[in-house]
């Protein structure tokens, strides 16, 4: 059976931006000296190894069985939700209040699951295989539970940022 050599490449794609991803959250997660910020950004590295593992089964059935190995058989599990309404905690808010450091790493970590959403959801949308279509949305999907929880916790502690670093042009 002949792989098609571009669903390959969206398959290396998506592996390089969960190791992106990996590094940068456990990295964020090491750094830190506050504890809820250390249990998010553990938590988010943890599901972009699972992911990693995920991907890699995946093409190695592709290998094997061609688009058949796309079927998805269940949506992402909305644990990491579940997870960041958990984390955002006063105790989270007043961690990250005003630290530089933790609400940048939200910012750039927002950045890195918006750039993976429009990767997956521009190869959903050109993607002819319904198989693969399908499994492109469910990676966006993955990607969009990771956006979500980090943009409501930036959401909350970003105007602390701009208020002591003296920034209010309004």
């Amino acid at each position: 059976m002949s792989a098609n050599p571009q669903i390959l490449s969206i398959l290396q794609k998506a592996y390089q931006v969960e190791t992106d991803g990996y590094t940068f959250y456990s990295m964020i997660a090491e750094r830190t000296d506050k504890d809820a910020v250390r249990d998010l950004f553990g938590k988010l590295a943890r599901d972009e190894v699972l992911h990693k593992a995920y991907l890699k089964e995946i093409s190695g059935q592709y290998e094997e069985r061609g688009v058949a190995a796309f079927v998805v058989p269940a949506r992402p599990d909305p644990s990491l939700r579940v997870f960041a309404d958990r984390v955002l905690t006063d105790r989270f808010k007043e961690q990250a209040r005003g630290a530089t450091f933790e609400v940048s790493a939200v910012s750039i970590g927002m950045t890195l699951e918006t750039n993976a959403m429009a990767l997956f959801g521009a190869q959903a949308d050109t993607a002819t295989d319904p198989e693969v279509r399908e499994f492109y949305r469910f990676l966006c999907e993955w990607e969009r539970q990771h956006y979500e929880a980090l943009q409501d916790l930036f959401q909350e502690v970003r105007q602390d940022l701009f208020t002591g670093g003296g920034f209010n042009p309004f």
